[in-house]
């Protein structure tokens, strides 16, 4: 029995993706007709029964962040769509994008009717350029159509998407910072509070989500959010898509019921990664991108699905998860994580812009076999304080992956002090 789910993916590689009849066809629209019958508190309510966990990294729950900004007062409202998505290793909302644009489009406009908006934004990432004109294709199709722009299906209401391109920048995913970039300003994270639902985009309350998460929208409407939350399991409704990569022989996005599938199932089941290549073992596995926690073998039966995950100190994060084989050392790579933040931080604060540097200098140490014990407690004094003292979440969640190293591989670092690696100190 196939533990693959189509669901959000039931249109990709099926349709036009800048056709509507196409979307119609197979269901398209169905959410935003529903919608403009019921009362905004009432899609509220399917949302918060749905369970949604945010699909952008920080699983903070959808339908409670849409009440929050139902009952903030003053307008416009702007709802902001967060397709940046620049953590390595993360592929899935640009299937959404590429192949299903008008799902998100109507995940968008069932939220401006919600709270009254008028206008959206999508935030895409630069290096999708080709991906950024078809969406405005897409959205000058619903159009045409009377899906999007003025007098919305007979409604009298008005909305309209606006595209709007980033630049490379990785901090730009923290919502605050990627507001910033769309107000034109330096793309650097805010002081909160104030929370970006009270003083948001042009200072007016706002609603950020994840690209995943606005094309579940028209998904809850449609089917309750009772139906959407038993998809799922464990307090994390619904389906995921996973971006599997590495040493891996399917690389591929992956679409599964939230706590229906392992780790292992993901890595190993032919339908998802296949299994590593050449017979190798698995050394180890990064979910959520470079700021998430690096899983190891022991591990792998753990089900799919937040509170699982949480309790082996994992996350879904991104929805991104990396296979390493055994070829790998662990220093080498996570030499290649800290040189990712070194070159994206964004240097507004201390811990940060001067901490990943000195987290580099004591990786090399042991890369070169120079390191001692008190080096690997300074690494974890480090550690502390950039989590603990970083402004925003790029500089508290750099280290992630070598705490959870030094939790899980430490006699790996000894290894390297006494220059026994057999990667960075192959013997003749």
């Amino acid at each position: 029995m196939s533990k693959a789910v189509s669901l959000l993916t039931k249109r990709v590689g099926k349709i036009n993706p800048q056709s509507v009849e196409d979307y119609v066809s197979m269901g398209g629209f169905e959410g935003l007709k529903k919608a403009l019958t019921m009362e905004p508190m009432a899609i509220i309510d399917e949302m918060l029964e749905a369970t949604l966990l945010g699909r952008g990294g920080a699983a903070y729950p959808a339908g409670k962040k849409w009440k929050q900004l139902y009952n903030i007062e003053g307008s416009p409202k702007y709802i902001v769509c967060n397709g940046d998505e620049g953590e390595p290793g993360t592929f899935k909302d640009k299937i959404l994008l590429r192949d299903d644009p008008m799902s998100v489009i109507e995940g968008m406009a069932i939220a401006g009717y919600v709270f009254g908006a008028n206008d959206g934004y999508i935030y895409i990432r630069g290096e999708y350029r080709l991906i950024q004109a078809a969406f405005k294709e897409s959205i000058e199709a619903c159009k045409k159509a009377g899906f999007l722009g003025e007098n919305i299906l007979g409604s009298g209401w008005n909305y309209d998407i606006h595209v709007v391109s980033g630049a490379g920048a990785y901090v730009c995913g923290e919502n605050s910072a990627l507001l910033n970039s769309i107000e034109a300003q330096t793309g650097r994270p805010r002081i909160k509070p104030p929370h970006l639902a009270e003083v948001g985009l042009f200072s007016k309350p706002t609603l950020v989500n994840n690209v995943e998460s606005f094309a579940d929208v028209p998904l809850i409407v449609n089917m309750g959010g009772k139906a959407f939350y038993e998809l799922g399991s464990e307090g994390d409704g619904g389906t995921k898509l996973v971006s599997i990569c590495g040493n891996v022989n399917n690389r591929v996005v992956a679409e599964v019921g939230l706590g229906h599938v392992t780790l292992r199932d993901l890595i190993y089941d032919e339908e998802f990664g296949g299994g590593i290549p050449e017979g190798k073992e698995l050394k180890f596995f990064h979910m959520g991108g470079q700021s998430g926690p690096i899983g190891f073998p022991e591990q792998l039966d753990t089900p799919y699905t937040a509170k699982a995950l949480k309790k082996e100190g994992l996350s879904i994060g991104s929805g991104a998860l990396v296979v390493l084989d055994e070829d790998m050392c662990i220093i080498d790579y996570l030499l290649k994580v800290c040189e990712f933040f070194i070159h994206e931080s964004c240097g507004k604060c201390v811990p940060c812009r001067e901490g990943n540097k000195q987290v580099h200098n004591i990786l090399t140490k042991f890369k070169n076999g120079v390191a001692t014990e008190a080096d690997l407690e300074l690494l974890q004094r480090l550690s502390r304080t950039m989590t603990t003292a970083s402004f925003c979440g790029l500089g508290q969640a750099a280290c992630t992956a070598l705490d959870c190293c030094i939790k899980h591989r430490r006699a790996e670092f000894e290894a390297h002090m006494r220059g026994e690696c057999p990667h960075c100190f192959p013997k003749e």
